[in-house]
């Protein structure tokens, strides 16, 4: 019995993952301009009877790529085959992902800089003609032979756009570069999200909950999945008071940071003395790999003002030395 109930609770938060994710562009709330230029992409498409162009979609992680992806093939009404660059590690990979595409279906890419060397030279033929050169045979008996592919519309995602090499970014007829969210627009994700997942929170708390996450819709998912669990167990209602309870229970503080943020900030702070501080010795004195500071932490504290990249390296603010309640050097505490 147990096992079944666990099973209709899995099934039951899958279906909330699925419906939080909008269904057209009618629905997909932000991104005004990219919303616009896509639609018109679109339609314009439809009316030609053509596949439409190549799409890239740049951006930094959580603002719906992927949802975008998903709403071309629904606006299209054509089927989507997922895959992502990591998993493109050899031409064959991808000549045997493009041999499958039926005409018309949309091909989504997610992390493209990612692909390896050959298969992106592969992909430069199949995008401008709908063909590839299977090798085939070793040494000097190889041979190249044609393989006509149907056409598809490629929608490569990308949180790197730099990493890619010229030839393949020339390549999409389309370059969306989706931006932060306002806390307006989070206000409207978290409004709709909740009255999907039938969770009842004020005014208040929705704002709230979108102050926190960081201009990023992904996150201010999270968050309200965690207040409604907290207001489930705890049998309150989904007012300011029980989304502070919830995000102060994570570690999530007013203004979005967690607890390595605040881990690696006043790190910066107190055993730096505000910095300058190398990227490899922040890693080591918060107990993180590079990668992750730099992928991960830092962009978002840069971005709000409480850290600073400098040649000599991180160097906190004035506003990160306040956050976290300290007087900077040279300034009298009063």
């Amino acid at each position: 019995m147990s096992g079944e109930l666990s099973a209709q609770a899995t099934a039951s938060e899958q279906g909330y993952e699925g419906a939080l994710r909008p269904t057209s562009l009618a629905e997909f709330v932000g991104q005004s301009k990219v919303r616009r230029q896509l639609g018109l992409l679109l339609d314009a498409a439809t009316m030609r009877r053509h596949t439409p162009d190549h799409i890239l979609l740049a951006g930094p992680p959580g603002l719906g790529k992927t949802t975008l992806s998903m709403i071309v093939a629904t606006e299209l009404d054509k089927p989507l085959h997922q895959t992502s660059g990591p998993a493109i590690q050899h031409a064959g990979d991808l000549a045997a992902v493009l041999s499958a595409l039926t005409p018309g279906e949309v091909l989504f890419i997610d992390e493209i800089h990612r692909m390896a060397r050959s298969a992106e030279e592969m992909l430069y033929l199949a995008m401008e003609d709908f063909k590839v050169d299977i090798m085939v045979g070793k040494g000097a008996g190889a041979t190249s032979v044609p393989l006509e592919l149907s056409p598809f519309t490629l929608v490569g995602a990308t949180t790197r756009a730099g990493l890619l090499p010229n030839p393949l970014r020339d390549r999409f007829g389309f370059t969306a570069h989706l931006e932060f969210y306002s806390d307006d627009e989070l206000s409207n994700v978290v409004r709709r999200a909740s009255g999907l997942i039938e969770f009842g929170l004020s005014e208040s708390g929705i704002d709230e909950i979108a102050r926190r996450s960081r201009g990023t819709p992904r996150i201010a998912n999270r968050l309200l999945r965690r207040v409604r669990d907290y207001g489930l167990v705890h049998g309150v209602p989904g007012d300011t008071s029980t989304v502070q309870a919830a995000l102060a229970l994570y570690d999530v503080d007013d203004h979005g940071l967690d607890r390595l943020d605040r881990e690696v900030l006043r790190a910066v702070v107190e055993r730096f003395n505000g910095g300058p501080v190398g990227l490899s010795t922040l890693a080591v004195s918060v107990g993180e790999e590079s990668e992750t500071i730099e992928a991960v932490v830092e962009p978002f504290l840069v971005r709000t003002g409480l850290l600073s990249r400098t040649p000599r390296g991180r160097v906190a603010t004035r506003l990160g030395w306040e956050h976290l309640g300290a007087v900077p050097p040279g300034i009298p505490a009063e």
